[in-house]
């Protein structure tokens, strides 16, 4: 296979200019794909069936997915995405459509006849091009590739996918999803609904009698605050969905793996996934439309963790918090606000109603986690370490693309976004990322609330997705030994610095973990002092900022340095 052949562009089109720097064999594969979808729309212009790509698809995933430039001439085409389709809806413009068409079937004819003439001649003109070609340096894509009449193996195509899926996620969050939660008309619909001044009132009391209890707590309003926010938004505004109950004869229905099509009205609230709830006494199916948009959210009030994240992180914002979408790619989304008291993003999971607790998701659930993104309107963080306490095997998961392609990314995403900020908002977000990178590398202990498994969502769901959490752990019991009874004396002391039970009385025996000695405990925890080392964190990396300031010459331009 060559390594680049056709490096013509085609200046109406950057996305096909892009599929014209893959290889030979690749492109003529993936053009002939991208204009089977077309032409089918083309020639079926009412046919629904013709206007959905499953990303799913074997020949999607495989064969375009991978393929710089094949997604990209979709979505010029005017395909949207979906969680689970690429959808063509019916506004979108036909001629825009026959537009890129036209432009990939010219650049495909032109390579077709190329390879004709140079099979015919076999002039040394030509053969000296194609040697020219051959030896310009490939891009690193190129060589992940493989031509299509190859079958790859299975690890390359599921890394190409979940490396593309991860960029695209990305970009789609980032320049479109997290700005919704902007727009002022939808914050005052989400404001409408939440009985804001009840929620202060309770806050206000609690935080009076914390106050009491400890003078010196680092907490203010705000932080009580977002705790009722999200108790009221838990057990009094939000439901969860296993099934939907009939809407014919109200029995029970159960999901089909199946979907439904979506209807005008689905797209145009961006639920381009339609389940289907089937009802086995009337055999009807009910619809439930898998909403992406925050605003029709506030009037459905239901769904699953996408839906709980993605309607809780408006409700933030129309609160008044600073608030992040964030989302796992092990299949999970949740909220982080930021506590202006405390100086840190604090980890909130509506579906669960807790706060602050990070490694519930790796400790509890049993995740094996990888890329956790957060997503909000002046930047996107790479926040996974702030949700393990096992950076060494997160590492070795974090497979699917480089660290410098992930960085490089998040970068000039941000570089983009922050072109319009203050220069004080620049320095803000710059000391809270300092602030970040001494909690990532601070040492983490997980917390008693931090041990459980799932508990949103019904038992076969929660085991199906392997969320359940390890089993129940085994609680020590204290059984006198002979020497313990005949002495009547039972002697068991705690040290708090190693961790570490001690049974005296039974020949200094050693038991590890506070924990494994408690037999229950409420608002209680043993608490790792590490602020002393974060101290000495931030001190030692503001000045390695001001060493580095001086010889590149902007402080601002040192930002890029500091994203994981």
């Amino acid at each position: 296979m060559a390594a680049a052949v056709g490096l013509s562009s085609s200046p109406g089109s950057p996305a096909v200019s892009e599929l014209c720097q893959n290889g030979r064999e690749i492109f003529l594969e993936a053009s002939r794909l991208l204009l089977t979808y077309a032409d089918n729309i083309l020639r079926n212009p009412y046919e629904e069936k013709y206007r959905l790509i499953r990303i799913g698809n074997p020949a999607f995933s495989t064969r375009l997915l991978p393929v710089r430039g094949a997604v990209e001439c979709l979505f010029e085409m005017g395909f949207q995405e979906g969680e689970t389709h690429l959808v063509f809806p019916k506004e979108a413009s036909i001629e825009q459509l026959r537009k890129i068409r036209d432009l990939i079937a010219g650049e495909r004819s032109s390579r077709l006849n190329e390879s004709n003439q140079t099979h015919r001649s076999g002039s040394s003109e030509t053969m000296a091009s194609t040697q020219r070609v051959a030896h310009q340096p490939s891009r690193p894509a190129d060589s992940l590739l493989v031509p299509a009449r190859q079958q790859p193996e299975t690890s390359l195509v599921q890394s190409l996918e979940m490396a593309a899926d991860i960029l695209k996620t990305l970009q789609t969050k980032f320049e479109h999803h997290v700005l919704m939660y902007e727009n002022p008309s939808i914050q005052r619909k989400a404001l409408a609904s939440i009985p804001l001044q009840q929620l202060k009132t309770k806050a206000q009391k609690k935080l009076a009698q914390a106050t009491r209890l400890d003078k010196g707590a680092h907490v203010n309003e705000e932080d009580f605050l977002l705790l009722e926010l999200l108790d009221w938004f838990k057990n009094y505004f939000f439901h969860w969905v296993n099934n939907l109950p009939c809407s014919r004869c109200g029995g029970q229905t159960e999901p089909k793996s199946d979907y439904l099509l979506p209807t005008e009205d689905d797209l145009r609230w961006n639920a381009s996934r339609v389940e289907n709830h089937y009802c086995n006494q009337c055999q009807f199916c009910n619809r439930f439309p898998r909403y992406n948009n925050p605003e029709k959210l506030l009037e459905t009030r239901c769904g699953r963790c996408g839906e709980w994240a993605n309607c809780f992180t408006l409700c933030c914002r129309a609160v008044g918090f600073e608030a992040r979408y964030v989302w796992d790619c092990t299949d999970h989304v949740w909220t982080e606000v930021y506590s202006s008291s405390q100086k840190r993003w604090l980890h909130c999971d509506p579906c669960e109603n807790v706060c602050d607790k990070p490694l519930l998701y790796e400790t509890g659930w049993g995740k094996k986690l990888s890329y956790v993104i957060a997503f909000s309107k002046d930047e996107v963080v790479d926040v996974t370490w702030r949700y393990s306490c096992k950076h060494q095997e997160v590492l070795s998961r974090r497979t699917a693309l480089s660290e410098a392609t992930l960085r490089e990314t998040i970068n000039a995403l941000n570089r983009t976004r922050q072109q319009s900020l203050s220069e004080n908002r620049k320095r803000e977000l710059l000391e809270r990322t300092i602030v970040e990178l001494v909690e990532f590398i601070s040492p983490k202990t997980p917390k008693p609330g931090e041990y459980g498994g799932r508990t949103s969502g019904s038992l076969a769901w929660r085991v199906a997705r392997g969320e359940v959490g390890p089993e129940k752990r085994k609680e020590v019991l204290f059984i006198p030994s002979e020497k313990e009874k005949t002495s009547k004396f039972f002697h068991l002391i705690y040290n708090v610095v190693e961790d570490c039970y001690t049974r005296i009385s039974n020949n200094n025996e050693k038991i590890n973990g506070w924990e494994t000695g408690v037999w229950k405990a409420e608002s209680v925890w043993r608490k790792v002092e590490t602020d002393w080392k974060m101290q000495i964190c931030k001190v030692w990396i503001w000045r390695l900022i001001q060493q580095l300031s001086e010889k590149l010459g902007s402080q601002r331009s040192l930002h890029t340095l500091f994203i994981i």
